[in-house]
């Protein structure tokens, strides 16, 4: 049976409400503009939208008739049952790829996958939220913004930014960096992702030599012209390379898919057809080849640290691997998060997203107009959506990200929803957010890195947000543990809320967002961090203070 994957749009309904109907369209969307939609898979190798074709299908079907007052059951991409709520329940509940922490270890999770009993959801790909390309390059942006910031006075003019990987995730960069004014190289091993960003237009110009490379890339700097160039190759010869030329960039980071030693990853000197054949003849060659070839990629990037160079982790685990290979200094390079954005996560200020249903992207310029109106001296937020707007070509569903935090996503929210009841939009509008926020994950080596208090890898908190976002009534809630062959390293819980222009979903949108960023704020709060505290006083979050308690 050959499948389309086409972008759902207009007013009919084909389920029982628009609550049901949002997560199809959703589920269609993820599809539309995932990486390999026949298989499944909508970014990073392995995070699929479902477990196979018949769960796909049992899915739809299910949300085809699903009730107001019903909760359609997901188990790592499988539908297994629909029990009856009521009303205010969420419409799906789901849990991708969670497994016992003893038997957490990859052998365990490609077997699993391998008999078919679970399927790695790959955080917004399994839970229908992801929004193409468009959906990272924001976060991606505001890396390079502090960091500009920070260490370049807030101007990365004839800056030069090296980093790898095109994929669902990394193809994000090229864009970013430009927008950031940088001249970008980005290092790609698969020619065929190449060509795909430059026809989406997040990448300019395509490099098969070093050497043009470079010298694309010191033009633009000559001229402090933003540029972003793609490079044919392996970064793992690529960064070896440039290091030993004496070629410092300002800014180094990589965005392949080192999660995966086995889907996601290509090791230095194999081929894609020789990696595929690998994968079914010798996984642990496989492994053994990447995690070497990883120890290469990493000791360059700490060679162009030690040079000076801003290096930063990108969430990949690429650092855990160099370190399982013997490089003893691999986290000496810092993740990002604890780097440059925890003052935000710490007031839950994170990536916020919203859908338009409808597939017309004039509902989104309509609500990027209210935000400027109503927050012009949030420079996050009012110079990314200009940014936005003339750079960020739309993928699938009309869709816009900007950094909100607590509050300002349930005051946007509930005028969006206001807008869809007066007819000013042309339907309704799913709001959502990335996993990577502020109550939402657990992740020693990415999200929770070196927390204040010692809490890096208590997984309370995004089990803990699930739930409060369950009793709230969101209408999707998940919780994942990561995968990729690592489920153990990472939990984290994602949720989703339609506006369809109703009172009952104004109570959804009011409950589940500002209950959602107040346990990020408390979380932060918990471990100690001022600013967290700072915003439970100016918010007035109703915090239990037990230390205070004592005394």
């Amino acid at each position: 049976m050959k499948r389309e994957f086409k972008v759902p749009g207009g007013t009919t309904l084909r389920c029982k409400g628009w609550r049901q109907e949002a997560l199809l369209r959703l589920l269609e969307n993820v599809l539309a503009v995932g990486e390999d939609p026949a298989n499944l898979v909508v970014y990073a190798a392995l995070g699929r939208a479902a477990r196979d074709w018949p769960s796909h299908d049992a899915i739809v079907r299910a949300l085809m008739t699903l009730e107001e007052d019903q909760t359609l059951i997901v188990q790592s991409g499988k539908p297994i049952g629909v029990l009856r709520t009521h009303p205010q329940a969420p419409i799906v509940i789901m849990a991708n790829c969670n497994m016992v922490g003893q038997w957490a270890h990859a052998e365990n999770f490609y077997r699993m996958q391998d008999d078919n009993l679970i399927c790695w959801g790959g955080l917004t790909a399994g839970d229908w939220q992801y929004i193409g390309s468009q959906g990272v390059i924001q976060g991606t942006y505001e890396i390079f913004s502090r960091i500009a910031e920070r260490h370049f006075d807030n101007d990365l003019r004839g800056r030069f930014i090296l980093t790898a990987g095109m994929g669902g995730m990394g193809g994000a960069q090229p864009l970013a960096g430009r927008m950031a004014n940088a001249a970008i190289l980005t290092v790609e091993i698969d020619s065929e992702r190449i060509e795909k960003r430059i026809k989406a237009g997040f990448l300019e110009c395509r490099a098969d030599t070093l050497d043009e490379a470079l010298a694309l890339i010191r033009d633009a700097q000559a001229a402090r012209r933003p540029l972003s160039v793609g490079l044919l190759g392996n970064a793992a010869d690529v960064y070896p390379e440039i290091l030993a030329r004496g070629i410092v960039p300002d800014i180094v980071t990589d965005q392949t898919s080192a999660h995966d030693l086995v889907y996601g990853y290509v090791p230095a000197g194999h081929t894609l057809e020789q990696v595929a054949r690998m994968r079914r003849e010798d996984m642990a060659g496989l492994m053994d080849a990447s995690r070497r070839s990883i120890v290469r990629h990493v000791t360059a990037m700490l060679g162009f640290k030690d040079r000076g160079a801003v290096v930063f982790d990108n969430g990949n685990l690429i650092r855990t691997h160099a370190k399982q290979g013997g490089v003893e200094r691999a986290f000496e390079i810092p993740v990002f998060t604890e780097a440059f954005l925890r003052p935000l996560f710490a007031r839950a200020i994170g990536p916020f997203r919203w859908i338009a249903l409808s597939n017309d992207p004039e509902d989104i310029r309509k609500i990027d107009d209210f935000l400027l109106r109503r927050f012009p001296d949030n420079l996050i937020v009012s110079n990314w959506i200009r940014l936005a707007r003339e750079s960020v070509p739309f993928e699938g569903l009309p869709a816009r990200i900007a950094w909100l935090g607590h509050g300002e996503r349930t005051e946007l929210a509930l005028e969006v929803n206001r807008m869809v009841r007066e007819g000013i939009l042309a339907a309704p509008v799913a709001f959502t957010r990335d996993h990577l926020d502020a109550g939402a994950m657990a992740h020693p080596n990415i999200m929770t890195e070196n927390m204040r208090d010692g809490s890096d890898a208590i997984a309370d908190w995004p089990l803990l947000n699930a739930m409060i976002n369950c009793s709230s009534s969101a209408d999707l809630v998940a919780i994942h543990s990561g995968g990729g062959g690592y489920s153990g390293y990472m939990t984290s819980a994602g949720v989703t809320v339609v506006a369809d222009g109703t009172d009952a979903a104004a109570q959804r949108l009011s409950l589940s967002l500002t209950n959602d960023t107040a346990s990020g704020v408390l979380r932060y709060a918990d471990a100690g961090y001022e600013e967290a505290l700072d915003e439970v006083g100016k918010k007035g979050i109703d915090r239990i203070d037990t230390m205070a308690a004592r005394v």
